[in-house]
This record gives structure tokens, sequence and C-alpha cells, in this order.
């Protein structure tokens, strides 16, 4: 695990949205093709407005999300729209793309959405996470009912979640999925985020699920502080 500091927001986004294509680059070049998980939320705009401009071969990309909320694709909430409008745009509008909610009906029922990513599972190769004040990554937070669930399934996939401090249910990869990525990037800004990644690397626990990330991971994992 190797951690980066950068001065400025703005540094981090240019750092990641390097490295990020560097290692679908390096994706690619072994398999033919690669898998791009991305978070969503307000965080990550700013990479997602310069990996667009990388000289990666999207073609050769599928870009999905490590979690969704169980919104129609076009409400404001949805991490979807927020792809959509902010990385799948300039040289990564040739990429494909896989929603975690495809449409209403999945919003109203998101175990159906569940039940369609799972049948058609493709590992992410490289994955980007954030996390919360409260120590969740993904949609695994430590409140949810399936947090255990999500922790302790050895199958890589997808779930639902219902944490009580969301206002919605979430579709969210499992602890699994995360572990198995080639290529895992944290990004954490903020000395309140800062306080509690440093909890997180004192030792696993369900209270702190980023922790469970952090002392599991056996691949490639980069941590980029700002």
């Amino acid at each position: 695990m190797r951690e980066f500091e950068h001065p400025t927001l703005m540094d981090q986004a240019e750092a990641l949205a390097i490295s990020i294509g560097h290692a679908l680059d390096l994706a690619i070049g072994v398999n033919g093709w690669a898998v791009l998980a991305v978070s969503g939320g307000r965080s990550p705009v700013a990479m997602f407005e310069r990996l667009r401009y990388r000289p990666v071969r999207w073609e050769a990309v599928t870009i999905t999300l490590v979690d969704e909320r169980a919104v129609p694709p076009d409400h404001p909430d949805s991490n979807g729209a927020l792809v959509r409008a902010h990385l799948l745009r300039e040289a990564a509008a040739s990429a494909a793309f896989v929603p975690l909610i495809a449409d209403a009906e999945e919003a109203a029922e998101p175990s159906r959405a569940v039940a369609r990513l799972n049948q058609a599972y493709r590992q992410p190769d490289v994955v980007v996470l954030g996390m919360g004040e409260d120590g969740h990554t993904a949609s695994l937070f430590p409140d949810a009912p399936e947090l255990q669930t999500a922790l302790s399934d050895p199958r890589a996939g997808y779930l639902v979640t219902h944490p009580s401090v969301a206002p919605h249910a979430r579709v969210t990869l499992n602890l699994a999925a995360l572990l198995a990525a080639e290529r895992v990037f944290l990004a954490v800004a903020g000395a309140a985020k800062a306080e509690v990644l440093d909890r997180a690397k004192q030792g696993p626990t369900p209270a702190l699920p980023v922790s469970l990330v952090l002392a599991n991971q056996r691949r490639g994992f980069d941590i980029f502080r700002a």
C-alpha cells in the first residue's frame, strides 16, 4: 500500500487521472480490455474531467460504478448521471458504460438490478473508492443491516444495502469484489477524513468498513490524500 500527499484538490485530481489511465493501459495490455469501477458523489468530478482526456484505448474499456443510489437514471442523485455528464465525454466517450440502475423499475426494486448485474458480472480491474467521515466506502455503511453479508460473502458481486443515514437504498460492490481488483485507488480529502483514515489503518473493524479493505488488500492499493 502506497500513500501520496497532494497540496490541493486539483493536484490530487490530476495525479489520480494519470494513475488511473496508466492502470487501465496495463490492464488492456494484459487482457485486451479493462473494466473500471468509479465512485460517485461530487468528490470525483474534477478527476473525471481530467481522466476523460487521457490517451487510453477507451474503446477497450467498460466503465461501471462501485455503488449507486436506488434512483432513476435521470435523478439528480444518480451516480450514473454524474458519470455520463463528467466522464463519458471527449476521449472517454468511446468507452462502454454499465449502469447499476438501468431504469425506474430497477430503482423501485433494486434487487432486480443486483440480479442483472451478478448474472453478467465482470470483475473490475481498476476500482476508484472514496470514503465517508463515518468510515464507509462504496455503500458499505457501518449501520447497514446488510453489512455483515457484504463483508463475509466470498463471491465477488453486488448487493443491496439500506443505510439508515442515507436517503436511498444502495446497490454496491461487496468486499470480495473490492479486494479482487488488480488496482484500487482511495481518494481522501480534508482533515476530518484524514483522521478517520488514520484510525482505519490501525486495524480492521466493521465500525469503519474502509478498514476491512485496507487490512485485507493484497494487490495494488494506492491512497491519494489532499
